[in-house]
C-alpha cells in the first residue's frame, strides 16, 4: 500500500506542476520517476484521485485535480520526487488546541504523513486533505512550540 500511496502523491505533484494531456504521457513521466505500472492501473489511480480534464490557458486539454481547474501551474524542470522534498508550506493558524496548515495543492497529505511519523509529543495527530491539514495539539501546547517543531516545513533538508 505504501507504494500506491507514493504513486498517488507523485501523480498529484505531476498533474499540479505540468500540463499532461494523456495517460500515455503520464505513464512516461511516471516511468522516469521509477514507477512501472499499466495503463489500467493508471486509469484506476486517476479515477480514485478524481482527476478530470480541463482546457488550459493554451486551449490544450490537460489533467487537473479536483477543485484545481483554475489553479495556475508553475511549470518547472524539477521532477516530482524533488518537489515532494521541497516545502509546500503556505501558512499556519492556531485556535485553541488546533493548528490549521495551508499548503500548495497536493502537499498536505505527504506533509501530514511526515509530521505523524516524527511522533512529536505535542501533536496528537493530523487530518489532511489536498491543500490543508489540521493538527490536533495536546492541551497547553503553545503556538511557538509548534512553529519551532515544524521549522522543517519552512526550511526542508535537501
Amino acid at each position: 500500500m505504501k507504494k500506491k500511496t507514493s504513486r498517488l502523491d507523485i501523480i498529484k505533484m505531476i498533474i499540479s506542476s505540468q500540463q499532461v494531456g494523456s495517460q500515455e504521457e503520464l505513464l512516461n513521466i511516471l516511468k522516469k520517476e521509477g514507477f512501472e505500472l499499466t495503463q489500467a492501473t493508471l486509469s484506476r489511480d486517476l479515477k480514485q484521485l478524481k482527476v478530470a480534464k480541463a482546457a488550459s490557458v493554451t486551449g490544450k486539454y490537460v489533467y487537473v485535480l479536483p477543485n484545481d481547474i483554475m489553479y495556475a501551474r508553475n511549470i518547472s524542470n524539477e521532477n516530482a520526487s524533488d518537489m515532494l522534498m521541497s516545502s509546500g508550506f503556505i501558512s499556519i493558524q492556531f485556535s485553541s488546541n488546533l493548528a490549521v496548515i495551508k499548503t500548495k495543492p497536493g502537499y498536505a497529505s505527504s506533509m501530514a504523513y511526515d509530521i505523524d511519523n516524527h511522533n512529536y509529543a505535542q501533536i496528537i495527530g493530523t487530518i489532511a486533505g489536498d491543500d490543508t491539514m489540521v493538527l490536533i495539539l495536546k492541551e497547553g501546547t503553545q503556538p511557538e512550540q509548534i512553529r519551532k517543531l515544524l521549522s522543517f516545513v519552512n526550511h526542508p533538508a535537501k
